[in-house]
């Protein structure tokens, strides 16, 4: 267990904000990844960050470079040998500088709640006597309402750009995943699946639903006290149009090009490297896009990035 504590903590970049001024993406529209392998219970705090630069297509004097800072403390612990409970309380820090000034929004985010259930766990040896394990986990659960959603969506004055720098999406919104890790000695896949489902507000604004996949495959590279684990993987996310009183937010390019939502999707190239000393755990993800559309293509996404501190109590 230890093994396989070490090896997917960094793999994780489990809560991390996402947003940019047209792609619909939203502070409180968080990804969820895999969570690590633990003896009872842990807590530890993670960064992630964010940034995105947008650029309209029929002005190019109009832009919008956006980052999104991420403080978390999350904590998990066993409830019995099958069910896992987990808290994600983050603190969110977003800035955005564009050809109308400079404008920053900080304070507590939304407050996730996940329950986990161990589908399969089998353990066997193959030729050569190679250790190979399989775990399949399947959860959901609930972020709350806890961040700020402060502007008035039906205000003529209120932009694309302001909806994505609350602090929350003002909604309780569900989540549902799935995770799968398959090691064979040291080398291993983790895989996810999450999907994420936004509620509409009290304000009548709705964030799009959000679809996410990754798999990355990692090794563990063994010393006496510790254990580094270099990993590589991709990641695809697709993410809804925004809504407002039920109906989807149109926009348009200036260029006679029709019509578009807000929304869209990246695939990106993950890379990371954990240090596990004990019972605690370092770690550090890049992701880098490969191919993205977002908002007409106009938002573009430049980088994400994430670093934690965890310990296994």
């Amino acid at each position: 267990m230890k093994k396989v504590f070490m090896a997917v903590t960094i793999l994780l970049s489990a809560i991390s904000a996402d947003a940019c001024s047209i792609c619909g993406c939203g502070g409180g529209n968080l990804y969820l990844g895999m969570y690590p392998n633990f003896d009872t219970k842990f807590i530890g705090v993670r960064y992630s960050y964010s940034d995105y630069r947008t650029v309209l297509k029929n002005e190019n004097s109009q832009y919008s470079n956006n980052t999104y800072n991420a403080y978390e403390i999350w904590s998990g612990f066993n409830l019995s040998k099958k069910w896992q409970v987990f808290t994600f309380i983050p603190y969110q820090s977003n800035h955005q500088v564009s050809d109308d000034g400079q404008a920053s929004n900080s304070g507590i985010g939304d407050i996730t709640i996940l329950t986990n259930y161990r589908l399969l766990n089998n353990h066997q040896i193959i030729i050569n006597k190679k250790l190979i394990s399989h775990q399949l986990w399947i959860g959901g659960g609930i972020k709350l309402n806890t961040g700020s959603f402060i502007m008035d969506p039906h205000d003529t004055n209120s932009t694309l750009a302001d909806a994505n720098a609350q602090l929350g999406t003002g909604s309780n919104d569900f989540i549902l995943n799935l995770r799968d890790i398959y090691q064979i000695e040291n080398w291993g896949l983790a895989s996810s699946i999450n999907y994420k489902i936004n509620t509409q507000n009290i304000l009548g604004y709705q964030f799009g639903n959000k679809f996410t996949i990754n798999s990355i495959s990692y090794y563990n590279i063994n010393k006496k006290n510790s254990v580094t684990t270099p990993n590589f993987g991709l990641q695809f996310e697709n993410i809804s149009g925004n809504k407002l009183d039920g109906k989807l937010i149109s926009l348009t390019d200036g260029l006679d090009n029709g019509s578009y939502h807000t929304g869209g999707y990246n695939l990106n190239l993950i890379g990371g490297v954990a240090l596990s000393i004990k019972k605690i755990a370092f770690g550090i993800n890049l992701q880098m896009p490969l191919k993205q559309n977002f908002a007409a293509s106009q938002t573009k996404l430049n980088w994400k990035g994430s670093m934690h501190v965890t310990l296994d109590l």
